[in-house]
């Protein structure tokens, strides 16, 4: 959790929560983006589906109130792992977007581009300036098709997930840090059919190990 020491927020606690993800995915019609951002999700790389490569994630912002004085998450999930970020930023300016990023980006260090090779996210403000990671890094940023929320799937099966916890129309900024930790400490401790009933959390740290390993070498 050391994005989070990064980030200036607190440190975390388990806590055992109990809940089954649901899938609930649903065709939607494809609108063509009128606003170019970046790269269209139509150039993102084959493997990126199969969720055989490491390093493949997909980002969100969650937003508690519509108002400019209340946080929002940053949410990230990778896509093989199934790991599942939550962080919160000052608001969903698009330059607090870029800050977190620039935190992991030190966090990670030299292995940044390894363990974030491309990045899908939605046509949003909050985003509109995502793409310069390109500039800094070798990480690839995919913008999805307007209102089709189904090409990051993964993510959005998250958000719905933590929903339970922070209902829509709460202020983010009422709870705190910890209980936001609790909730993404438990999605990434509940063992998936999908991951053979390993956790992403374990699956995670199985290639970050990897990552590492090969510098080293």
């Amino acid at each position: 959790m050391y994005r989070y020491v990064d980030l200036g927020l607190m440190g975390t606690r388990n806590h055992n929560l109990l809940e089954k993800l649901k899938r609930n995915t649903k065709a939607q019609h494809i609108r063509k983006n009128k606003k170019k951002l970046g790269r269209s999700i139509e150039e993102r790389p084959k493997e990126v589906e199969n969720r055989q490569e490491f390093g493949h994630w997909e980002a969100d912002l969650v937003v508690g109130q519509k108002s400019g004085n209340d946080q929002v998450l940053l949410t990230l999930v990778e896509r093989k792992s199934r790991e599942y970020w939550m962080l919160p930023i000052k608001n969903c300016h698009a330059d607090f977007v870029m800050e977190a990023f620039h935190v992991l980006q030190k966090t990670y260090s030299e292995h940044f581009n390894q363990v974030f090779k491309t990045i899908t996210i939605d046509n949003s403000s909050g985003f509109s300036r995502l793409s310069e990671l390109e500039e800094l890094t070798e990480t690839l940023v995919f913008y999805t098709h307007p209102y089709t929320s189904c090409e990051k799937g993964t993510n959005e099966r998250h958000n719905g997930i933590i929903r339970r916890f922070i209902p829509k129309g709460k202020r983010i900024s009422d709870f705190d840090v910890d209980y936001i930790a609790d909730i993404e400490i438990w999605c990434n401790s509940l063992p998936r059919k999908i991951l053979n009933y390993r956790t992403p959390d374990e699956v995670f740290e199985d290639e970050l190990d990897l990552i590492y390993r090969q510098t080293a070498s």
